[in-house]
C-alpha cells in the first residue's frame, strides 16, 4: 500500500483544484461581457478578488508542499514517468504562482487598480502605463491556457493510473480513502 497524502495536503489540493476549474471558467465568461460596461466592472473585479484569495491559498500550499515530504512514487512507475509527474508537478506550481501574479500586476498598471471584492477599492501602485499592463494580462491569459493544458494532463495522467495501470496513485489524493 503506498503512503498517502495528509489530510491538508488533500483538502488544499482539490480545494485550490475547484477553485482554479472556476476561476478559468469565470476568466473565459468574462470575454462575453462588453466593455466599458458597470457589469462588466463588476464582474472583473470579482475575478480579480478571487484571484488575489486563490493566490494566497497557492502561497500556503506551497509552504506546506515544502514543510511536508509527499509520498515517493511507486518503483514500479517507469522512470521517464516518475521524472515526467515531477516537472509537469513544477510546471503547475510555478503557474500557479505566476497566473494571479500577473494579473495582479496587470491590474496596478491600469488606472482601474482593484476593488477587492467590490467593496474596498485599491489604488494602482504603478502608473497607467499600456505596455506594462498588456505585458502582464497577456502573461495571465498565457499562464491561464498553459495551467489548463497541464491541469488536463495531470486528469489524464490520473486517469491511465485508476483506469489503466490500477495502482494506488489516485487513491494517495482521493479525500475518501483513509486507511
Amino acid at each position: 500500500m503506498q503512503a498517502r497524502f495528509t489530510r491538508t495536503a488533500i483538502l488544499m489540493h482539490w480545494l485550490i483544484g475547484l477553485l482554479l476549474v472556476a476561476q478559468f471558467a469565470f476568466g473565459w465568461l468574462l470575454g462575453n461581457l462588453a466593455r466599458n460596461t458597470p457589469a462588466r466592472a463588476y464582474y472583473v473585479n470579482l475575478h480579480k478578488s478571487t484571484g488575489i484569495l486563490i493566490g494566497v491559498l497557492i502561497l500556503l500550499r506551497i509552504v506546506w508542499r515544502l514543510c511536508h515530504q509527499p509520498p515517493r512514487l511507486p518503483l514500479s512507475m517507469p522512470y521517464w514517468q516518475q521524472r515526467t509527474a515531477r516537472a509537469t508537478h513544477l510546471a503547475l506550481y510555478f503557474l500557479m504562482l505566476l497566473m494571479p501574479l500577473s494579473g495582479y500586476l496587470a491590474s496596478n498598471f491600469s488606472k482601474h487598480g482593484i476593488n477587492f471584492f467590490n467593496a474596498s477599492k485599491w489604488a494602482p501602485w504603478g502608473s497607467d502605463d499600456k505596455i506594462l499592463y498588456a505585458l502582464f494580462n497577456q502573461t495571465h491569459q498565457a499562464c491561464a491556457w498553459l495551467l489548463a493544458a497541464l491541469f488536463t494532463l495531470h486528469v489524464l495522467a490520473v486517469a491511465k493510473h485508476a483506469l489503466i495501470d490500477h495502482d494506488s496513485l489516485f487513491s494517495r489524493m482521493w479525500p475518501a480513502a483513509r486507511h
